[in-house]
């Protein structure tokens, strides 16, 4: 009963995390089933703050990779605990001493370990998803330029791509095709994320547009220092955010390859990166440091599109 009632905090805490931050897409929303919102919102905390380490103000670069790599040091010992836990239980023994403290005496992020852990061993997910999200976040710290598409694509890879497969795992479902569909969505999301953040990316010292494109289209960072956004620049966003829609076009089967709420759930995500992009793409006609965002007046649109949906 203890063990069950840490759990259960843990997750409360893991969920006011999640609602705690802006995002331009719903996490744990209500429309997902009730039996995956605690799952999900334990994923997005860990991603959540092992992000807010690669960009906290304030601290050197090493102590940033020093933070992640204990992150990653706690993410093993909360699976090792998880399932030392349902060992125990099985032989019908107890957690006794010997056995690793329960999460959520100390550090209030021991709660997140505390959920994650259970979640990892519940939804069998896959360790190499979350350490891939780490190495995205050491490289958030360590790299500053990308030299080629394939480059930030890569980056995407780690960085966006295992939370839609995490999420996939979390729902049951596990396909090739359907892995390849969510990999498209989320990379999309994340491009989208780059193209909006331009100018608060720039301020961090970081640009995500790949350098090899920036060259060929006469671009110069001087530009982007004065706050100007040239024609060769927007010409360059341009044609990022043309590949961006690719990108969400390749992936929209992942909408139609699930059921029951999750469907929604992926419609409005779906549809809420397409209408942000739209809006980005307006922005960056005009004005280097707007940053759009989607609000109440955003919502009918995509409900009634989501409503009207066709299946690929």
């Amino acid at each position: 009963m203890v063990i069950e009632d840490r759990q259960r905090r843990a997750y409360a805490y893991c969920e006011r995390v999640a609602r705690s931050h802006y995002e331009n897409f719903p996490v744990a929303s209500l429309l997902l089933p009730a039996t995956m919102r605690p799952h999900i919102a334990a994923i997005y905390a860990f991603a959540r703050r092992a992000d807010d380490f690669a960009d906290e103000p304030g601290i050197s670069d090493d102590e940033r990779i020093r933070l992640l790599d204990d992150w990653g040091g706690r993410l093993h010992h909360s699976a090792c605990r998880a399932e030392a836990r349902v060992e125990s239980t099985r032989e019908g023994g107890r957690l006794g001493a010997g056995r690793p403290a329960l999460a959520g005496d100390g550090d209030p992020d021991d709660l997140i370990f505390e959920a994650l852990g259970t979640t990892m061993k519940e939804c069998a997910l896959p360790m190499s998803l979350f350490e891939d999200l780490l190495s995205a976040f050491r490289q958030d710290v360590t790299t500053r330029r990308y030299q080629t598409w394939d480059d930030v694509l890569d980056y995407c890879r780690r960085s966006a791509n295992p939370v839609g497969r995490l999420v996939l795992r979390v729902a049951g479902v596990a396909t090739p095709r359907l892995d390849a569909a969510s990999d498209a969505v989320c990379t999309a999301l994340q491009l989208t994320n780059f193209w909006q953040d331009l100018g608060r990316d720039w301020n961090n010292g970081r640009l995500y547009v790949p350098i090899a494109d920036v060259n060929q289209g006469g671009a110069r960072e001087a530009d982007l220092a004065a706050r100007r956004m040239t024609p060769m620049w927007r010409a360059v966003l341009t044609s990022m955010i043309e590949r961006t829609r690719g990108l969400f076009d390749a992936g929209r089967e992942v909408c139609d390859g699930v059921n029951g709420r999750l469907k929604w759930e992926l419609r409005l995500t779906w549809l809420g990166g397409r209408r942000m992009l739209d809006k980005v793409e307006a922005a960056r006609l005009t004005s280097f440091d707007a940053r759009p965002t989607l609000g109440a007046a955003d919502v009918p649109a995509i409900l009634r599109d989501a409503i009207l949906w066709t299946r690929t």
